[in-house]
């Protein structure tokens, strides 16, 4: 029977598949080895680049580092705008375990606003760049740094980083003109490089902050670090340094910026100054202002509260968008008006009795002396300040010409180059008459804005600019805050940063009417007499502007009245007379006459032109000689 058995096998057989099977097998292996070889073929020589990009990604991060900021200077050379440095607490959120646990550990160890948590929060919502630090509480005070710095062992991913932050050393009086910084929101990151500003504490909100942003702010640095599967830094691997913002110097002067600010007293109002021979701005004065350090951080909701709730609207920018009549500081510019167009002369007599009437029997619009001025000609009209001359002259001309006249002067729209925010004020027209009230205009529109009344507005720098045109005999430039940006002088493209030219059909006019205006101050007779006796020669107009129209034959009564229904007191001038180097509008809110802002123009003139500067000032004089 084994016999049997043993003749069933097939040795040969058995060799031949088992040989077969290993030739499969090893051709089965071979196989796979080349699509493992080809693959990683693929992977690590065809696409090396992506792949090696992306394993750096996984163990190498970049973290954004703000620049120093750009200072602000006056034209002096005194500091306006300062960068000073503190320590604040930041939290990286990609290294913190549980957030909650971390806020009611810092809570315990120092004191932490609701308003700072909040403003974390909010960052933390627009959070997009990992192993970013975000600012939790800033200006550390030296127990509250070392309270932190023993607790850190147990801080995973809170840190105590040296910061520069925002300061305005003067504060109130220079709020409006400089501006502020202020926290960075998520509006603010639709007008700028999203990536650049990763890390920026704040950013320019207003003022020469605001509009020179992008110049103020520099060039972020990169840190290359290397970082654990926990996300914790392990090394810095790189760094290309941040580039510092570029400086701007002023054409503004600080000690004649502060010195507007303080003669303003306890009223509220406006000063600007330019220098007629560039367009430079020396003097932006808004009153009251306010510390625009509160803002630099993030203003508390009790502070910013206690500012939007006053009634003196501190906030408000009087220079740039107060709009005011311009009263009887738009005399002279009438009266070149009625030369060019040749509805008056310098000749031409005129009977001004103490009221006009466009027709008789009809309304009368009341000169401000009840009883007139006789016989009068253009010269006296301006000395004088005769209402009831331009008046008549008003309705003679209309509408039509007197609008494109004061165009040229910048009135009626945007004059300022380098701030933003400033408003257009109003030239009225037949046309803005017809789209507002769907009415004609009417001779008596004409009559009241022919002494600066009724519908017009005009804002302190478009006034304060059309007063340096007269300063510089027509060829003039529009305002300027900006003399230098970094070393090199600022420069404005096109044709409003340029010399803006007003050719009249008669150039002597020009001489013509700054006589008549020097004449204001020296005339025994004119309204600026109180301002006789310098030793330059200051040429100037009065004006009172009406806070609410009187009925015919009502009286103005100031002592019956609410200080807030006061007319308010304008003045502007420009001196030496010949050739100026200063031009000014003023404003008293509610001040009456122009006897106050006249007598604040003198003052900046003796300390502008002479540096008869109060001593007090000597602290804001800078390194000027």
């Amino acid at each position: 029977m084994s016999r049997r058995y043993k003749n069933f096998r097939n040795y040969n057989q058995e060799k031949t598949l088992t040989q077969s099977r290993i030739i499969i097998a090893g051709l089965l292996v071979l196989l796979l080895a080349g699509v493992l070889m080809a693959r990683l073929f693929y992977l690590q020589v065809l696409n090396y680049q992506l792949y090696q990009t992306k394993a750096d990604d996984n163990r190498v991060m970049l973290v954004t580092e703000p620049p120093p900021r750009g200072l602000i200077y006056d034209r002096n050379g005194v500091v306006l705008a300062d960068n000073r440095p503190i320590h604040s607490l930041t939290v990286t959120p990609e290294r913190i375990k549980s957030m909650p646990q971390l806020r009611k550990i810092l809570s315990g160890l120092i004191d932490i606003s609701p308003d700072e948590w909040d403003q974390f929060d909010e960052k933390l919502k627009d959070y997009r760049r990992p192993y970013q630090s975000i600012t939790l509480k800033s200006q550390l005070t030296d127990e509250e740094w070392a309270r932190i710095a023993v607790n850190l062992y147990k801080l995973d991913g809170v840190q105590v980083e040296a910061q520069l932050t925002r300061y305005y050393p003067y504060g109130k009086a220079f709020a409006h003109a400089v501006g502020y910084v202020g926290r960075i929101t998520t509006k603010d990151l639709e007008r700028v490089d999203k990536q650049a500003y990763q890390g920026a504490l704040f950013i320019g909100k207003t003022g020469v902050e605001g509009y020179y942003e992008s110049t103020l702010f520099g060039k972020p640095g990169i840190k290359k670090v290397e970082v654990n599967a926990r996300g914790r830094i392990m090394d810095e691997l790189g760094r290309e340094n941040p580039v510092p913002g570029k400086d701007v110097h002023l054409y503004m002067d600080a000690r004649l910026q502060q010195y507007a600010y303080d003669l303003l007293g306890n009223y509220k109002g406006s000063v600007v100054a330019i220098d007629p021979n560039t367009g430079g701005i020396l003097a932006l004065v808004s009153k009251p202002g306010f510390d625009p350090n509160l803002f630099v951080r993030g203003i508390s909701y009790k502070d910013y509260s206690v500012l939007r709730n006053s009634k003196d609207l501190p906030l408000f920018n009087r220079a740039l968008r107060g709009g005011y009549p311009p009263a009887s500081t738009i005399k002279p510019f009438m009266a070149l008006a009625g030369l060019e167009y040749g509805f008056s002369s310098w000749t031409e007599r005129y009977f001004a009795r103490g009221y006009y009437q466009i027709n008789p029997g009809g309304r009368r619009y009341r000169d401000w002396k009840r009883g007139g001025h006789g016989w009068i000609n253009l010269e006296r009209a301006v000395i004088e300040s005769v209402d009831t001359y331009f008046y008549q002259l008003a309705n003679k001309m209309g509408i039509t010409p007197i609008h494109d006249f004061l165009t040229r002067f910048g009135f009626g729209k945007s004059v300022l180059l380098d701030l933003n925010g400033a408003s257009i004020g109003l030239l009225p027209s037949n046309a803005w008459k017809k789209a507002k009230y769907n009415e004609p205009w009417y001779p008596g529109d004409s009559v009241n804005v022919g002494i600066g009344q009724g519908f017009m507005v005009a804002t302190p720098i478009q006034i304060a600019t059309a007063v340096s045109a007269i300063a510089a005999r027509g060829h003039y430039y529009f305002p300027r805050m900006a003399q230098t940006i970094g070393n090199k002088a600022a420069t404005f493209e096109g044709k409003e940063g340029g010399v803006h030219n007003i050719i009249l059909k008669d150039q002597r006019n020009w001489e013509k009417i700054v006589t008549a205006m020097r004449k204001v101050i020296t005339d025994p007779k004119g309204t600026g007499r109180r301002l006789q006796g310098t030793d330059y020669a200051i040429a100037g107009k009065t004006g009172t502007g009406q806070v609410f129209s009187l009925q015919d034959g009502e009286e103005y009564e100031a002592d019956k009245l609410a200080k807030r229904l006061h007319d308010h007191g304008l003045f502007i001038a420009f001196a030496p007379a010949a050739k100026p180097t200063i031009a000014v509008f003023a404003i008293f809110e509610n001040g009456g006459g122009a006897a106050k802002p006249a007598d604040l123009t003198k003052k900046l003139f003796d300390a502008y032109i002479d540096g008869k500067y109060p001593k007090k000032y000597d602290y804001l004089k800078g390194n000027a000689k």
